[in-house]
């Protein structure tokens, strides 16, 4: 059987608290709660949370500030977060995904599809990938045991970095991975790590693989989410 997964919820709305807690217990969740940025970040510290559901608008520590302060210490790694905002501006939603949310939900919103969201973010890092000695997609030729990369049977040499990248990408092809997903995949324990060093990485790598960086055919850019890998037919 399954360890139920262990939700920290943080909003000063004490009712809509309870009934995402309400419809997340339901769900065989673990639920704790916090009514402002100070309290939640004590719980975290404390506690071994899976999933953080954080508003942006908080008393105290900013959701955007304690998501930043979150994603800053390794120890938290393992921790995924949704983010919750009563603005609708595109901008706040960059904003949450860039400082690494996993997702991001505009209020009123229904608490059957935050929990659908919960289930699926705690469900993108606990699938296994597809395992393949060779992974052919289009022109690249991916050897895991080699630990090497071809493009139409040219080798292309890549960092240790990069390739990671590319493997964690192209295993996971298909599906969208926001900076921060990808910095606790790729970059794992590593302290200090922005998440534009993502960007930098993924302009590197396109430059290796892509016959046009300027319009890749493989590593794809979701606007204000993430990164996917292209997933030919």
């Amino acid at each position: 059987m399954d360890t139920p997964k262990h939700v920290l919820v943080v909003d000063d709305e004490a009712d809509l608290v309870e009934l995402v807690s309400y419809n997340l217990r339901k769900e065989g969740f673990l639920v704790d709660s916090a009514a402002d940025g100070e309290s939640a970040l004590k719980k975290i510290k404390k506690g071994k949370y899976d999933l953080l559901i954080l508003d942006l608008m908080l008393p105290g520590i900013q959701g955007i500030e304690l998501c930043r302060i979150v994603r800053n210490d390794p120890k938290n790694s393992g921790l995924h977060i949704i983010m919750l905002t009563a603005k609708g501006e595109e901008i706040d939603r960059i904003i949450g995904l860039e400082m690494g949310a996993d997702d991001y939900m505009t209020k009123p919103f229904s608490p059957r599809e935050l929990t659908a969201r919960v289930k699926a973010v705690l469900r993108r890092f606990t699938e296994k990938p597809v395992i393949e000695k060779i992974i052919k997609i289009g022109d690249i030729e991916i050897d895991r045991e080699r630990y090497t990369v071809t493009i139409r049977g040219k080798s292309v040499k890549l960092s240790a970095t990069e390739y990671k990248l590319l493997l964690f990408l192209a295993e996971r092809r298909g599906k969208v991975f926001s900076r921060g997903q990808l910095l606790d995949a790729v970059w794992r324990d590593e302290a200090f790590v922005e998440p534009r060093t993502v960007d930098v990485h993924v302009r590197r790598l396109r430059a290796n693989i892509e016959a046009d960086p300027a319009e890749p055919r493989y590593i794809k850019t979701m606007r204000g989410i993430g990164y996917l890998f292209n997933e030919e037919k």
